[in-house]
């Protein structure tokens, strides 16, 4: 009886970050990276990936929304460690499995059990720190200044991340795709005209907030490229490094035991909330490795902003609480447009 796994059981593979490189997988490379028409320049893996993050993005949003407000529980930094932790769990059983891979073109030759070396683990370091310094700036940010003028600042995102990757890569852009950048940065402020209230410290935690999302966004794009891992195995060593430290900064502050204390820990309509919001910030987090790598820092940037105008409408319909204003409401269109322009150029290759 033969051994060799059958094509039925390659298919279990899912999706990584590069296609595979072996000659057996050659069809299937070109149909992986085929382009969505003639003369774009994304590919439809790239669409799909894109596509994806906005959609589990949206949905996190609103289950994150429902526990932290509907339920009330007491920390958002504890919800960020079950479903860090919850998502290295679904990596190593996946792993086991022989479901995934963590490294491209990776044929399970190899020991089921082994995970990533220790070299590895070191090189892919930075985008460990990057994502704490991120995550930390993030928390503190929304401190700082109101919900309208943070929302406008955060816009400011994209124009940070074209810098670094300027700096960092070399990257450069068409007047086309400075242009759309450039109406989606005009949107944000309009949308925030009538918060134009000046905070020098809100003001300076959000903008270190948007560089160090840049810089995290071009440190995935970077390690990415170079590390030899696919999406999985960016996601495994960022949640091993990180979840110990994230566990230490929340014993620290007390968040555990506020978390023991909560009266709906056990609740059964608070544990299925957990359940989707760990389900869903795991594909989340998948899709922004996913799409950082096969697209640009940028572009999943700007899936960020198209994002945040599903996550307006639906958090308006659901939980309310929004007021009418005309400026915000033509600003947010401007940011549609903005973003719209930059998915339209990224197509046809402008």
């Amino acid at each position: 009886m033969s051994l060799k796994p059958s094509n039925s059981e390659k298919n279990l593979m899912l999706p990584v970050s590069d296609p595979p490189h072996g000659t057996e997988d050659k069809d299937r490379l070109i149909r992986g990276d085929e382009k969505l028409f003639r003369g774009s320049s994304m590919t439809k893996r790239g669409a799909y990936a894109a596509l994806s993050y906005m959609a589990c993005a949206v949905l996190l949003v609103l289950f994150n929304k429902a526990a932290l407000s509907s339920y009330n529980f007491p920390s958002a930094n504890v919800v960020t460690l079950v479903q860090m932790v919850c998502s290295c769990c679904f990596l190593y059983a996946l792993r086991r499995w022989k479901v995934i891979s963590f490294t491209v073109g990776d044929s399970f030759s190899d020991n089921a059990t082994s995970m990533v070396p220790i070299k590895t683990l070191r090189q892919t370091s930075p985008l460990a720190g990057t994502y704490l310094l991120y995550m930390l700036a993030t928390m503190e940010s929304v401190r700082g200044v109101n919900v309208p003028m943070y929302t406008t600042l955060r816009r400011t995102t994209v124009v940070f991340t074209m810098v670094v990757e300027y700096l960092l890569a070399g990257q450069k852009y068409t007047y086309s795709v400075v242009g759309s950048v450039g109406l989606i940065v005009l949107g944000a402020f309009i949308a925030g005209a009538r918060d134009l209230s000046f905070d020098v410290y809100g003001y300076s935690i959000v903008f270190m907030s948007n560089i160090t999302t840049a810089i995290y966004l071009a440190t995935i794009s970077r390690i990415g490229k170079s590390s030899g891992l696919n999406s999985f195995g960016l996601m495994w060593c960022n949640g091993v490094l990180c979840a110990p430290v994230l566990l230490f900064w929340t014993f620290i502050r007390g968040d555990l035991e506020a978390t023991i204390s909560f009266p709906h820990l056990f609740s059964p309509g608070f544990l299925v909330v957990m359940f989707c919001s760990c389900t869903l910030a795991f594909f989340l987090n998948y899709s922004i490795f996913l799409n950082t790598t096969l697209n640009s820092a940028v572009t999943q940037t700007i899936c960020g902003n198209l994002k945040d105008l599903f996550t307006i409408g639906l958090g308006w319909m659901i939980f309310g609480g929004l007021p009418f204003d005309l400026l915000n409401v033509i600003g947010q269109l401007l940011g549609f447009i903005g973003s719209g322009l930059y998915a339209y150029y990224k197509l046809i290759g402008k």
